[in-house]
């Protein structure tokens, strides 16, 4: 069951739920705002979807709520910073931040971040990025979900990945877990009681499967692209561990919970270069391109990343979110509760 709520509900909804749990006025906001524009972006599941998880994390001292993200070390443009494992998305906000200050002093600039945790959608920060007219090329380590390709065990993790280019018509947001679905889409599916329409990880027999319930339950989910996506994962996950002197995916699963993992923010400023028209003209033809290419079926058509999201968000800013009944109902229990 669903049912429509409006951006600002949520919002106050929220903000005064985050208050509750000892937040700042000002964190309580922010953190209230992510978790609504995701939700309007049509991202529930890293969205309201999280929020009683999120709690859940706060309640048992994962996530610090009176921590930050501090420098650590400095080397011309590219930085280490220690999130201290305060709340992931201001963590997050606070690193691409510095990233795109970094990039618009030298043009491009990078910050390696460890001991943070989970920053929920990180296509927000991609339109952080964006929204500044730098680039943005943004990851992070997680948990083990995932078998490296040809093993059993999950020894690798999905570990999302954002490309963001900044657009006048638009921005272009990638924004992807290296599994096939990630897994709060994947949950999303099991709270619809829906089979995911392609196989999304193994079972306990070690099948594929499209059963939500199946791959939750054994926490395998399946590389894009099968064996590239694992040998991705893996490059990802050593970038960051790396440049952060972080936790390595191997590290963070020796937790209950996944937390103090590792994340990269690189901006590139575009700007440096004289020729803006140009480069508008550029990425608008290798649009124009391929929305022109013919449909597989009557009524579908092409996209470019993140254009579906912004359709989304104009929907749901005129006609309010769509929101699980149940999970809605959870939300409110846990600001009324003792």
């Amino acid at each position: 069951m669903m049912l429509t709520i409006t951006s600002q509900e949520m919002k106050d909804v929220l903000y005064a739920l985050f208050k509750k749990y000892e937040f700042t006025e000002s964190k309580a906001h922010l953190l209230a705002d992510v978790f609504t524009q995701n939700t309007l972006y049509g991202v529930n599941s890293h969205g309201i979807n999280r929020v009683p998880f999120f709690i859940e994390t706060v309640k048992k001292g994962i996530v610090k709520i009176d921590k930050e993200a501090k420098k650590v070390e400095a080397f011309g443009s590219i930085e280490r910073w220690d999130g201290h494992q305060g709340p992931g998305i201001i963590n997050a906000i606070t690193c691409t931040n510095r990233a795109i200050a970094l990039a618009k002093k030298s043009g491009m600039g990078l910050v390696a971040l460890r001991n943070t945790n989970h920053w929920m959608r990180g296509g927000y920060y991609g339109w952080q990025a964006a929204n500044e007219n730098c680039i943005g090329i943004l990851f992070t380590n997680t948990q083990p979900n995932m078998p490296a390709w040809g093993g059993k065990e999950s020894r690798i993790g999905n570990n999302p990945f954002i490309v963001s280019i900044p657009r006048k018509e638009g921005h272009i947001v990638l924004d992807m877990a290296l599994s096939q679905f990630s897994f709060g889409k994947i949950n999303n599916y099991k709270l619809k009681g829906e089979q995911l329409p392609y196989h999304g990880g193994w079972d306990e027999n070690h099948k594929l499967s499209r059963n939500p319930e199946e791959i939750l339950k054994t926490e395998q989910g399946l590389p894009i692209g099968y064996w590239k996506g694992s040998a991705f994962s893996i490059v990802l996950d050593m970038i960051a561990t790396l440049l952060s002197a972080g936790n390595s995916t191997y590290r963070i699963g020796l937790n209950n919970y996944e937390t103090a993992i590792s994340q990269i923010y690189l901006c590139i400023c575009p700007e440096i270069f004289p020729d803006k028209e140009l480069q508008q003209a550029l990425i608008n033809e290798i649009i124009n391109y391929t929305h022109d290419a013919t449909p597989t079926d009557n009524g579908n058509r092409t996209y470019y990343p993140g254009e579906r999201s912004a359709n989304a968000k104009k929907y749901n800013t005129k006609n309010g979110m769509n929101v699980n009944t149940e999970i809605w109902k959870k939300v409110l229990s846990l600001l009324k509760e003792e």
